[in-house]
């Protein structure tokens, strides 16, 4: 592994069907509705094709640091509801699998998170800097998750159209 490389994994169990909790994640226009404190914006690049292979978006986002980040994330395979894999470009570049697991009456939500910082501060400073990146990394995450059983529970309040 490059020393500026990292690996995080995060798991999330949420009170939900894996159908719901994929539909959710599979917005990511949304995001901000429900992640604000992370994804400040995105906006499409590029659609893809009929499963979502290919789709482009462009992310602003941040953790609790006061750094932004500004990527690209492209779909490159999807096996919707059980997850997908996303493919990153810019500050980070790598790739982010999600997989989500049916356990009862909860979804188990796994993000393997396996990027490059090429900022060059980050990547002449990530072996020190790794436990920070890290926990800040987690932090985002965390906000994950609050939001998306909040958003879970609006979506159950909220007929459909």
């Amino acid at each position: 592994m490059a020393t500026n490389e990292f690996r995080i994994v995060t798991q999330w169990q949420v009170e939900a069907d894996i159908a719901e909790v994929s539909a959710i994640l599979s917005e990511p226009l949304r995001f901000p509705d429900w992640w604000g404190d992370v994804y400040l914006g995105i906006r499409i690049l590029a659609k893809g094709d009929a499963e979502g292979i290919g789709q482009q978006v462009a992310v602003h986002s941040k953790g609790w640091l006061l750094y932004h980040l500004h990527w690209v994330g492209t779909l490159v395979e999807s096996h919707a509801p059980q997850g997908w894999v996303i493919e990153a470009t810019g500050d980070l570049t790598g790739r982010g699998v999600w997989t989500l697991i049916q356990n009862g009456p909860m979804a188990d939500v796994t993000y393997d998170w396996r990027v490059t910082t090429d900022r060059p501060l980050f990547r002449r400073l990530a072996p020190v800097l790794f436990p920070v990146l890290a926990w800040n990394h987690r932090w985002a995450m965390a906000r994950g998750e609050d939001g998306l059983m909040r958003e879970v529970v609006r979506r159950r309040k909220t007929p459909p159209p």
